[in-house]
């Protein structure tokens, strides 16, 4: 596969309702997209990607200016006009760029959507999924009141979503806890704290064990696994690690140390699929459970996002839901929607499965560069 050229763009899409989490308030998304157009012989597709990161450096060191420099200056010279017997040598190609994992994954699994439809096969399928059906959980940010809580949880559970994940932060979490299960005592629950707490914390997270939480998401620093399984062995709740795990060998090492009992995978945290693949094939090795984080993706995000879900070793609900809980009007047709038992059904259609509303995403665009 040769790539012949790619077009890199910012979009802006206002979010339906502010989403709050310990470190931001987001009420609109800035999101780069990259465009490939690849070359198989006589035959040509395109590949389209998504990069994940905010639009602050809180998450993780990235960007969406940041990202920006770094596809326009340094990986898209690098791979256009490159070829590539596989869709993980392009990785390989960009590994002199340190770290900028989201950015690097936007491209990469954009060359993995056209060589899908080179295939003629679905990319779920072209990844190796193999589940017909994916389960869905939903993140709900915080609140400004309980009570917004509690009727957002009331509606989700509503809409079917078999998992409800709520952001926690210091002062807005045992009170809240308490609160949710005294109202749905059998939700399966999860809380997210991106890095909100300390070690020594160790005693308030303790009382989390009460609530029958499925796990405590990144309850401590976000580049930390030694500490998180100090307080492993504290807890009955198994921790989840999300932002400590950038690619194979941090998930083997919170392996080995008993550092969770989960893992949250995001494709553009771990750099796109071929370390999503690496993690999920340790993760499965190690019988330890992995599920689809999310970051506020547009349908493109999104599609990726199911592609990834259908892989075995996604066993819990993840954080993929449908576009209407986001967007008034999603890019890409037909837009991603839950079914009423809270489930997803991957698409069969070549590559993302989806058309981009290639109208709607000019309409969009704020600057684009073509190389």
């Amino acid at each position: 596969m040769k790539i012949t050229s790619a077009t890199l763009r910012e979009i802006r899409m206002p979010l339906l309702s502010p989403f709050e989490t310990s470190f931001a308030r987001m009420q609109q998304r800035r999101i780069l997209l990259v465009q490939l157009v690849v070359h198989d012989g006589d035959a040509t597709a395109e590949g389209w990607g998504e990069v994940t990161c905010g639009e602050a450096p809180y998450y993780n060191a990235e960007s969406t200016d940041i990202a920006a420099i770094v596809l326009r200056d340094f990986a898209l010279p690098l791979v256009v006009g490159g070829e590539f017997a596989h869709p993980a040598a392009v990785s390989a190609r960009m590994a002199r760029i340190r770290g900028n994992a989201m950015a690097k994954a936007a491209v990469e699994n954009a060359l993995w959507d056209a060589s899908a439809r080179l295939a003629g096969e679905p990319l779920w399928r072209h990844i190796g999924g193999s589940r017909a059906e994916i389960a869905c959980g939903v993140s709900i940010g915080i609140k400004d009141s309980v009570e917004e809580l509690l009727d957002t949880i009331a509606r989700e559970r509503a809409a079917g979503y078999q998992r409800i994940k709520i952001k926690i932060k210091p002062g807005w979490d045992l009170a809240i806890l308490e609160q949710v299960r005294t109202h749905f005592p059998d939700v399966p629950l999860l809380a997210d704290a991106n890095s909100a707490y300390t070690l020594d914390d160790a005693g308030l997270l303790q009382e989390f064990d009460r609530f029958g939480l499925m796990m405590i998401e990144q309850p401590l620093w976000h580049d930390d696994i030694y500490l998180h399984a100090r307080l492993q062995r504290q807890l009955k709740t198994p921790i989840c690690l999300d932002e400590s795990i950038h690619h194979v060998r941090d998930a083997r090492l919170a392996i080995e140390l008993g550092a969770c009992g989960v893992i949250n995978v995001k494709l553009g945290r771990v750099g796109g699929f071929s370390s999503a693949l690496e993690v999920h094939a340790a993760t499965r090795a190690a019988e330890l459970p992995v599920w689809c984080g999310g970051m506020l993706e547009s349908g493109i995000g999104r599609a990726h996002n199911i592609a990834l879900s259908t892989l075995e070793n996604f066993s819990l609900p993840g954080d993929v839901s449908a576009s209407r809980r986001y967007w008034r009007e999603d890019i890409i047709d037909p837009e991603v929607t839950v079914t009423p038992q809270g489930t997803i059904l991957p698409p069969s259609s070549p590559g993302l499965g989806f058309a981009i509303k290639r109208d709607l995403v000019q309409k969009l665009t704020v600057w684009e560069q073509s190389f």
